[in-house]
Order: structure tokens, then sequence, then C-alpha cells
């Protein structure tokens, strides 16, 4: 029995190095603390997400409505996210998310509020809505500087997987749970349900220990805000990283032109469509568990232009296909691709940004995180709106594979950096005039 029992022993090492780390949960109480508070966190959001949609739609009948949903969340975070991060750079970090969370669970208690004893009009919901991400372009920023405080150099990249497998997670099921207590409480229930879920985030956050930023604060206001900038621009690594980013979303985001996609080639099956919307997020999620050897590689520039590359060619593949299940294929190898890009591009960041600076770094990830989709959607839906969806998948994915190519040409030390090289590419893009801030393994 040893002897049958021996092969399958030897492989489990091997599969351990394939599928994803949770050492940083083993070893790291603080993050283990804020990652359940912010996993339970984020599937709670996804009802909200799921209810504002439905009231609106219930109240209005319109598209337009649903459609300033999106602008609500996203014109706080673009017009106050890197004055936010200036502020993050400025003040303790953890005193900053509690005050931010408190927030954010307020507007979630007081749009409960409104959803079970009588709703809102449309304009005051969406005004709770942008309030709450108002909050948000502040929490976010601070939350992403916590993983290099609480996590050595050589975890870090497992941490930042773990919070994709999370994130992932919340939009695979959160919508469909969102859907059952929807239909079972209604909009007030759903509210109510992450309006409770603050309560783990708040555990999360105050397991946490002090988090003032290291070395020479930000300055108040705009001129903080251009060093940040100015910062990004030096830096070859994090400037890399940001246009990839937005070389993916902008050029080639698909989710506009799903339903369009699926009269054209589907006759606008709803299965198909709903099957379309998942499979990007199945492909993320197998992504994420079997992120093991993809942390483990010494080169995340190069694996987030691979990644980046092979999204857009899986998109354009998708446009070209006739076959729905070979489609449905491309969709998931394209949000695995997306997943691999997004981890890798996180890595490169957290390495490579002082954390004097990282506030404002971070406050650009998000906003580029929020606004190049939006972007995306519209220019898919504009270039279908004038051809078809399957040219505007096609040409998406082929310039965003140009675009890439562009970038990586143009960025060679993206394409060779590591992690061993983040302390002097930190110093360099400070400049001389700038203090060195220290980094910062644990």
């Amino acid at each position: 029995m040893d002897l049958t029992r021996r092969p399958a022993l030897k492989r489990l090492p091997a599969l351990s190095r394939v599928l994803i780390d949770i050492s940083p949960l083993r070893t790291s109480p603080a993050f283990r603390r804020l990652w359940i508070g912010r996993t339970c966190s984020g599937l709670g959001s996804q009802l909200t997400v799921v209810a504002v949609m439905f009231q609106v739609w219930q109240t209005t009948g319109s598209t337009a409505w649903t459609g300033a949903v999106g602008l609500a969340q996203a014109l706080p975070l673009i017009a106050f996210g890197l004055f936010a991060g200036s502020l993050v750079d400025r003040v303790d970090r953890r005193r900053l998310y509690l005050v931010t969370n408190a927030g954010q669970a307020a507007c979630s208690v007081l749009l409960a509020v409104q959803g079970l004893f009588g709703h809102l009009p449309v304009a005051g919901l969406l005004l709770l809505v942008a309030a709450q991400s108002c909050f948000g372009a502040g929490g976010g920023p601070a939350s992403r500087t916590f993983i290099p405080r609480l996590l050595p150099k050589d975890r870090l990249a497992a941490g930042l997987a773990l919070q994709r497998i999370s994130f992932q997670g919340a939009m695979l099921l959160g919508p469909a749970l969102g859907g059952l207590v929807l239909g079972q409480f209604g909009v007030g229930g759903c509210y109510l349900v992450d309006a409770v879920t603050f309560g783990a985030s708040f555990y999360g956050a105050f397991g946490l220990p002090p988090m003032r930023p290291e070395g020479e604060p930000s300055r108040p206001g705009l001129a903080g805000v251009l060093d940040g900038l100015a910062f990004m621009a030096r830096s070859a690594p994090v400037r890399g990283a940001l246009l990839t980013d937005l070389a993916a979303t902008v050029l080639s985001m698909p989710i506009s032109l799903f339903p369009l996609v699926n009269a054209e080639r589907f006759h606008g099956d709803p299965r198909t469509l709903g099957l379309f919307l998942s499979a990007i997020a199945v492909g993320g999620v197998a992504a994420s568990v079997l992120s093991g050897a993809m942390i483990r590689l010494a080169r995340p520039g190069l694996l987030m232009l691979g990644g980046a590359a092979v999204w857009g060619a899986a998109l354009a593949l998708f446009g070209l296909s006739d076959n729905r299940w070979v489609g449905l294929g491309f969709l998931v190898l394209a949000g695995a691709a997306d997943t691999v890009s997004v981890v890798s591009r996180s890595t490169i960041v957290q390495l490579h940004t002082p954390n004097a600076m990282l506030g404002r770094v971070s406050a650009a990830e998000q906003v580029v995180g929020q606004a190049g989709p939006d972007l995306g959607n519209l220019r898919g839906g504009l270039l279908a709106g004038w051809t078809s969806g399957a040219t505007a998948l096609v040409s998406g994915g082929l310039l965003c594979l140009g675009a890439v190519a562009a970038i990586g040409a143009a960025t060679p030390g993206l394409r060779l950096v590591g992690p061993d090289d983040s302390e002097r590419q930190q110093a360099r893009a400070q400049g001389p005039a700038a203090p060195t801030a220290p980094t910062v393994s644990g």
C-alpha cells in the first residue's frame, strides 16, 4: 500500500507550488483579519449594486437612469481620487480607513432605511451612492498601502493574489446572492446585509497597527498630487504598469458589447448572455486558484505584459468565433489572463513605490481601474453602433495587442524588472532632491 501511495505523495509538493499560496493567511493574523473583513464587505457591496440597479429600474424603467448609477459611482473616484491619495500619504492610514469605512457604512444604513421604510426619489438614491463612492475614494487607496506593511516582500504577490480571488469571488457570487435576497426580502434586505458586513470590515481594520506614512509626508492639496504624478512619470515600472492597464481596458473592454454580439451571433438567447457575463469571472477565479506558480516567477513585468497581450488576443478571437462554447472558452481565457496581468501589475506598483508615495500611486491605480473599463465600454459601444459588435471586439483586441507591444518596446526595463530591483528603481524615480523612504517588508 505504501508503494502505491508514494507517487501521489511525490506529486503533492508540485501541486502545492501551483495552487494559490495561502501562507499570508497563516503567518500574518493582521492580514488574515483584514482579508476576511474585506471579503465579507466586498460580497455585501455586490448586493448593494444589484439592489440599486433594480430599484432605479423599477422606479424609472429607463436605461439612461440605470446607466447613471455607474456614473454616480465613477465620478467621485475620478474627481477626488488623486487628492484622497495625497491625504493618505499625510495622515495615519489606519485611522483614515476607519473613518472612510464608517462613512460607507452610514451610507449603507441610510440606503437600508429608505429601502425598508419608503423609497427615495432616484436623484436622492444616486446622491447616496455618490456619497458612498466619495468615502471609497479615500478608503480604497488607504487599504492598498497595508499589505507591504503586513507581509514580507517574498509574500507580497501571494497576498495580492488572495485579494484578487476575494474580489473575483464576490463578483461571481455576489449578483446571484443579491438576486436571492432581493426576491425574498426586497431591496431593503440587500442594503441591510451590506450594512451588516461592514462589521467584518471594522473587525479587520481594528486589528491593524498604526500606519503612518514613512519618509517625508505629502504636501497638502494640489502640490502633493503633482508630486505623485511626477513620481509616476519618472518611475518606468510604475508608469508602464498603469499604461498597460489602460491599454487593456480602454481599448478592448468587452462588457458593453455582449448583448449586441449575443443578438448578432446567437439569436439573443438570454442564457448565452448570462454565460458571457460570468465566463470572465470564472477564468479569473481559476487563475487565482492556480496562482502559486505565477507568483514565484522572477519577472512580474514580463508576466503582466504577457497577460495583457493574451487578454487582447482572446477577446479578438472571441469576436471571430461563431460557436458559443468556443467563444466562452476564449472569454474564460481572457478572464484568466486579466487576473495574471492585474496581480503582476499590483506587485510591480507595490514593490517599486516608496511607502511615502504609496497612497498617491494607489489612488492613481484605483482611478485607472475605475475609469479605464468605463471608457472602454463607451468606446466599444460607440464603435459597434457604427460598425458591428464583432468588429468592435476584434479591433479592440488588436489595438490592445499593439499598445502592449509598444509599451513593452518603449519601456525595456519593464520586461526585465524583478523584486530585487525595487530599491534602486524607487531611489531613481524619487530624484536626487527627494528623501529615500526605506522599503518595509513586514
